[in-house]
């Protein structure tokens, strides 16, 4: 039988603990997961590539997972899937806008090619608010964002901001 290879493709600008709840859930239905790490400049980085890939890996092995590895890519994921021999797209889902999106592209992806399926999977619902993009936000605004992410990751976040902004949060 061959090995079921599934992807998890996201910006993790940074990661959050809802993405390390869809990384533990989704390890499980695949013999091996890999995080595909991409570039969105839309999304307005906080972090670059290389430090969000560092980031990932971290936060993978605090996880203690052994069958997930983390890549960095920059195209179209069904063709960074090829290139993996993904049959699996993994998808975190939070709200019902989310589904709206990710359904969409669920189509075109299955447009692209067929043989890769996507599974969603719902995010815990102690996890369900969390965003990347709220947890920058929260922190640009010295809100504690302890409750979202690793202390590591809120350590790199917090000095980030400082950096970039010469401002530091309230912790």
């Amino acid at each position: 039988m061959a090995e079921r290879i599934g992807v998890y493709p996201g910006t993790f600008d940074p990661i959050t603990l809802g993405h390390a709840d869809i990384i533990r859930r989704g390890a499980k239905l695949v013999d091996r997961l890999i995080i595909g790490v991409t570039t969105n400049p839309s999304k307005n980085p906080l972090f670059t590539p290389e430090e969000r890939m560092a980031m990932v890996e971290r936060e993978v092995a605090q996880l203690g997972i052994s069958n997930v590895a983390v890549v960095g890519f920059n195209a179209l994921l069904m063709k960074f899937a090829e290139k993996q021999g993904a049959t699996v797209i993994v998808r975190g889902l939070r709200a019902v806008a989310d589904f709206e999106y990710e359904y969409q592209m669920a189509g075109m992806n299955q447009q692209l090619n067929a043989g890769i399926e996507t599974v969603f999977l719902m995010a815990d619902v102690s996890l369900q608010p969390i965003a990347s993009k709220l947890v920058k936000e929260i922190a640009m605004f010295g809100g504690d964002i302890s409750r979202f992410v690793s202390a590591s990751v809120r350590d790199d976040v917090v000095a980030r901001i400082a950096q970039t902004t010469g401002t530091l949060g309230d912790y």
